[in-house]
């Protein structure tokens, strides 16, 4: 049994053209017009493929193929980063709807029904991995009326121009025991598949994140007049604290640890009055717990002894947290069998992006597959898979799912 790679691509090439900008990058925030039509799009798609359709409090969709009874979930998500790429979350859930027409058109019934789910905001426009934390029991119904995006819409307004009632989105909690098993099919977003020459990732972590707020507060004095030595700049301060996490991390890191600061906000932000406060939005990776509590620790001991010795306060808030994941070994296995019955060579390997994946390991077996980026690419308009390595991941994941569904455990 085989996959369309030909209705595959037309999907994909569907969807990526909803929120397309004219530079070629794709921009599907959660709850933006543009993720609204996408959602409604892929709504239209489940039923044209005979799937039964619902649409939880939180947003998410899923598609169910079979009757009662613990479903074999896979899937991923259909928002993206602001110009990013066709391929991130997107894969997952139509080569996932894929995979259950192929298997509904060829009169196959495994003994486990079979779901196809697409989870809102995993990319954290106001809340990373919203859709399947809610869908977990592991969202905070007191947390909605303080989530905003960067811009500062709430999410509260969001999900209400969406037509959704943010007081009940906790609600989308499921029982456990429906979800026999979750398998996700992903790109890589890296390089070392396509630098090894492999066309199949089988996962078996998922980083842990921690995402902090450093603010860095200084005194709001005249450019001119307030000599260099005698200045409480913030923006300096932030940037030697930038320089030296970096190099933290490098040192104190497992070696695949990381870290980014992705945003700097600097006011009162004009080239006349000494900078008073700069806040960093900081998160570093690893998929060794010890390794994250070890960088979150040394990180902020960090930004005090830096922020002191300049005579400058700095306030550290967290801002999300996200712990690493084992994922399943028996899907491991299952993943790998799928992939010798079709002559592909497989590599163990963590992933370094978080993924809904690790929320739903926290309540059943979980399991990823990754196919090569090419040049490592993602979050960006250039990410890009060729359709061969797209036909071969996607016949993994269908043959996955045939052994996960049939296997009645």
């Amino acid at each position: 049994m085989r996959i369309s790679i030909a209705r595959l691509r037309e999907d994909l090439e569907t969807l990526a053209r909803i929120g397309r900008s004219p530079s070629g990058g794709i921009s599907r925030p959660a709850w933006s017009p543009a993720h609204e039509e996408a959602r409604a799009w892929l709504l239209g798609r489940l039923r044209d493929a005979g799937l039964e359709v619902s649409v939880d409090a939180a947003g998410n969709i899923v598609g169910r193929l079979g009757d009662g009874g613990p479903a074999v979930m896979t899937g991923s998500h259909i928002d993206t980063v602001p110009d990013g790429g066709p391929f991130d979350g997107a894969l997952g859930v139509l080569a996932a709807l894929e995979c259950l027409r192929t298997i509904r058109e060829a009169g196959v019934r495994p003994p486990r029904p079979l779901e196809v789910a697409a989870f809102t905001d995993e990319e954290g426009r106001y809340h990373g991995f919203f859709g399947s934390r809610a869908m977990t029991g592991q969202l905070d119904p007191a947390l909605i009326p303080r989530l905003a995006d960067p811009t500062g819409d709430r999410l509260e307004a969001a999900m209400t121009r969406a037509g959704f009632d943010p007081s009940k989105a906790a609600g989308a909690a499921r029982d456990p025991r429906g979800i026999a098993a979750y398998v996700e099919l992903h790109i890589e977003q890296g390089p070392w598949l396509e630098a090894e020459g492999i066309p199949i990732g089988v996962v078996e972590a998922v980083v842990g994140i921690r995402r902090l707020r450093l603010t860095f507060v200084g005194s709001p004095d005249h450019a001119g007049t307030t000599p260099m030595d005698r200045r409480r700049d913030s923006f300096f301060t932030a940037a030697e604290y930038a320089v030296k996490t970096r190099d933290l991390v490098v040192k104190r890191g497992s070696g695949r640890s990381v870290t980014t600061i992705g945003v700097v906000e600097v006011r009162p932000g004009v080239p006349n009055i000494v900078p008073a406060r700069t806040a960093l939005l900081q998160e570093f990776r690893d998929a060794d717990p010890t390794v994250v509590d070890r960088l979150a620790r040394e990180t902020v001991a960090l930004a005090r002894r830096v922020a002191r010795r300049r005579g400058l306060e700095v306030a550290i808030e967290e801002l999300f947290r996200a712990e690493p994941v084992r994922l399943s070994p028996r899907i491991q296995a299952a993943v790998e069998a799928a992939a010798a019955e079709l002559g592909l060579p497989t590599k163990r390997m963590p992933s370094g992006a978080g993924h809904d994946a690790q929320i739903l390991a926290t309540v059943t077996e979980a399991g990823m597959l990754f196919i090569p980026s090419q040049g490592g690419r993602s979050h960006r308009p250039d990410e890009w898979s060729d359709w061969g390595a797209i036909e071969q991941g996607a016949n993994v994941l269908l043959h996955t799912l045939l052994r996960l569904a049939g296997e009645g455990r």
